[in-house]
């Protein structure tokens, strides 16, 4: 089977079939920006953190900020949640006027103060409301309408075929479909054949999701399912040179793990992007949480993630990277120096070359 496929949604090609999942404080204009830069042309689709309804149509700014994309970014679906019917329809509209591609629902989030609410997950306990709510808002908009589901509540109300068919009746053009129940949050393993009876009992696109973080978990994934594309959340938190990597198999080639200077290179990217969306205090929390990540499974790097949560500006951060960098350049193992041209892009050495060190 093809490791890397394209599919459409509505008439919109999505080339190759690689998604970045949308994630909760983490996939906002900075993030998908930067994994879009690392993973130059295999990313086929990027999706926004997810953004609440009540928000949008009570008219809140920092709320409305969180619609911010960059021109670069095509295409890319936001997505918007609440249980709200009229207000669902409502901020549809609101996020289509801004000109993005596709509009997503979420209907997995697992978090209680999301389904509380009557949000997230919860609208899989609610099959009637969210049918009406597809079709109202499929009425509002005209770009493809798409939604983010989990297999079920638990594992005693396990209904993604039924859901995902219903959507398709209302109007849903493509379904996401996470391998785990809300009650699952984020433990065990996402069940790729559940995923694959979704896709085998609807029309639509099915995107499968969950513990992609390899190009190997994406052969089995995709093999497993036979899912139309692959939506990938944290392993593109880590390793947002994994689209390229999984792009580059299918043709038979291996990108090699980024070393220690391009993980270096990236997170000065990041940074840049952040400073331009947040202020300082801002941009550093989220500087903190990417490097840690970044720098994961390198010599080292349990003792600079240490010292990275305790830094609070950026400057601060800059001089424990610019000390982890300088013992890395020391030690043959991780020393080779930076090869521009295998893992670095243009925007990287732009933005290293003017900002100086990080």
């Amino acid at each position: 089977m093809s490791l890397v496929r394209s599919f459409r949604i509505g008439t919109l090609e999505i080339a190759p079939g690689l998604v970045l999942a949308p994630m909760s404080g983490v996939t906002d204009m900075a993030f998908r920006r930067l994994v879009r830069e690392c993973s130059a042309g295999a990313v086929g689709l990027v999706v926004s953190e997810f953004i609440s309804i009540e928000g949008l149509t009570r008219n809140d700014l920092k709320t409305h900020r969180m619609l911010r994309y960059h021109p670069g970014e095509h295409p890319i679906s936001i997505q918007i949640f609440g249980s709200d019917i009229d207000r669902m329809a409502e901020a549809a509209a609101l996020v289509q006027a801004t000109g993005v591609d596709v509009v997503d629902i979420n209907c997995g989030c697992p978090a209680p103060k999301v389904v509380k609410k009557g949000g997230g997950a919860e609208l899989l306990r609610r099959v009637a409301h969210l049918e009406r709510m597809l079709r109202q808002v499929r009425r509002e908009i005209s770009v493809p309408l798409t939604l983010k589901i989990r297999t079920g509540w638990d594992e005693d109300a396990i209904n993604c075929v039924e859901v995902a068919q219903m959507a398709e009746a209302a109007g849903v053009a493509m379904v996401m479909v996470h391998g785990r129940t809300r009650v699952q949050l984020y433990t065990g393993a996402a069940d790729w054949d559940l995923i694959g009876e979704v896709k085998r009992a609807v029309g639509i696109p099915v995107i499968g999701c969950g513990d992609v973080v390899s190009v190997a978990t994406a052969r089995s994934r995709w093999e497993r399912s036979a899912a139309d594309g692959l939506a990938i959340g944290r392993g593109a938190m880590e390793n947002p040179w994994l689209f390229r990597q999984i792009a580059a198999a299918q043709a038979g080639a291996v990108v090699p793990e980024p070393t220690v200077h391009e993980r270096l290179a990236a997170l000065r990217r990041y940074r840049v992007l952040l400073e331009e969306m947040y202020p300082l205090p801002v941009a550093a929390a989220r500087l903190r949480g990417m490097t840690c990540r970044t720098v994961k499974g390198f010599p080292g790097a349990p003792a600079l993630r240490e010292a990275v949560t305790r830094t609070r500006t950026c400057d601060e951060l800059a001089a424990e990277l610019d000390r982890f960098e300088s013992r890395a350049a020391s030690e043959s193992r991780v020393g080779e120096p930076p090869r521009r041209g295998r893992g670095l892009t243009a925007a990287f050495v732009a933005s290293t070359d003017e900002r100086g060190s990080l």
